[in-house]
């Protein structure tokens, strides 16, 4: 129990879903209501019921940052964040313009109002964002077909097109630093992993090429790949857009590919500190999502819909999918791996708010945090990771720290990635 105001505080912002009822009772102990007349509160106005969850939400704008896609956070805590869009433009789902953004610990905009930071082969980033060692910005183009660097201050370092590897590159998406300056990262359509050694693009290596022209007989079993994360043993885990499994490729040695079972149609993923991973299933692990999957295949194989760009016909399934999606068994899902990529006893985890799950990230508790990315409704999801011991008392893992709709609200909308700062910020 706290013992002063201070205390009680930060318990409210480190369990703001508690009993939130219990906090909200001190209205009518502070302020009753008269017959018929507004309560004597010093603020207006003031709520009408008790919130599932005491959230209150920072929000921060400009910089050019508009529909973003992807987080990271540097060295100095400073975010940058990968947009999809241009801010007041007329923008499409079909074809990505935008640029960077950054944000200073404070929430000041430290890239240019409206464009943010361009140049350098940079278009539309998607969810391919990166920091190499040197706190430089690895950034991929989905409409660009490029992989663009900027420094620190957002200066472009990259060649105007980009570093496309001579042309071969198409719709790229996730991308990973190592410690040792590698730089990897994924293209979706064709599809293959590309490897720049010490970040030198003049000796990139394109790795599981496909020659066979059928996408089942891709030699590491891609199949539309969309995000990477690499563990503690340096093993690459890929996620598939259009497939059930997961891809561990050796970064040491690209030639030793593995596959594990996971949930439909693979998004973000993370690696806890034990080396534990955690994939977001945009389409869940019901046999609806396997439905819904076979159709984006289809879609991406055959052009009934006169549309010659395969991944937009398998974008507007996967979209109508999500949409429809509530928390439950039919709704999104996570599949958990530990290292040696045997499946957790709790996965899937299902139901708990999550909706559509686009992204995952790990705080400094080991909690996991996903982002559902389909309305207002559906929010930001935290789970008791694997060390139990930092979840509220009585949780497992894979139970939800959250209300059962996540939490939401605060003006949080559309929620495509998550992030954690420095300082434990979420």
């Amino acid at each position: 129990m706290p013992s002063d105001t201070l205390t009680a505080t930060e318990a409210i912002a480190r369990y703001p879903s508690y009993q939130p009822e219990r906090m909200f009772a001190l209205l009518d102990v502070f302020y009753p209501t008269p017959s018929l007349r507004l309560r004597p509160t010093p603020y207006m106005p003031y709520l009408s019921f008790a919130p599932s969850a005491w959230v209150l939400p920072l929000r921060y704008s400009g910089g050019g940052y508009s529909g973003g896609g992807k987080l990271m956070f540097d060295s100095q805590g400073n975010a940058w964040v990968a947009n999809n869009f241009i801010v007041g433009a007329q923008n499409q789902d079909q074809f990505w313009s935008g640029s960077l953004s950054k944000f200073a610990p404070d929430g000041r905009p430290l890239s240019p109002a409206i464009v943010g930071f361009t140049g350098g082969g940079l278009l539309g980033p998607g969810f391919g964002l990166t920091l190499d060692a040197h706190d430089n910005v690895r950034a991929t183009g989905t409409s660009s077909n490029a992989i663009a660097k900027f420094d620190n201050a957002g200066r472009p370092l990259s060649p105007p097109q980009g570093y496309n590897v001579n042309g071969q590159l198409n719709k790229m998406q996730g991308i990973v630093g190592t410690t040792s300056g590698d730089i990897w990262a994924v293209e979706t359509v064709k599809p293959q992993l590309v490897h720049l050694p010490q970040g030198d693009p003049a000796r990139a290596q394109l790795l599981c090429q496909n020659k066979s022209g059928d996408p089942l007989k891709n030699p590491c079993k891609l199949l539309t790949p969309f995000a990477l994360a690499l563990d503690q043993s340096n093993h690459l885990w890929l996620t598939n857009l259009l497939g059930s499994h997961m891809t561990r490729i050796s970064a040491t040695d690209p030639g030793k590919v593995d596959t594990f079972k996971t949930g439909y149609s693979g998004s973000g993923l993370a690696v806890d500190s034990q080396g534990n991973i955690w994939i977001a299933n945009r389409l869940g692990s019901s046999p609806r999502g396997a439905w819904k999957q076979a159709e984006m295949a289809l879609a991406f194989k055959l052009n009934v819909d006169h549309d010659p760009d395969a991944l937009a016909r398998v974008n507007r399934l996967l979209v109508d999918a999500m949409v429809a999606q509530k928390p439950g068994y039919e709704g999104g899902s996570l599949t958990v791996l530990r290292a040696d990529g045997s499946e957790a006893s709790f996965s899937p985890i299902y139901g708990k708010g999550i909706a559509a799950p686009w992204a995952v990230s790990v705080d400094g508790n080991d909690n996991i945090w996903v982002s559902n990315l389909t309305s207002a409704a559906t929010g930001l999801v935290p789970l008791c990771g694997m060390r139990s011991e930092n979840c509220p008392p009585g949780m497992k893992s894979g139970d939800a720290i959250s209300p059962p709709g996540g939490y939401v609200g605060g003006g949080m909308q559309l929620l495509a990635d998550v992030g954690i700062g420095p300082a434990g910020d979420v």
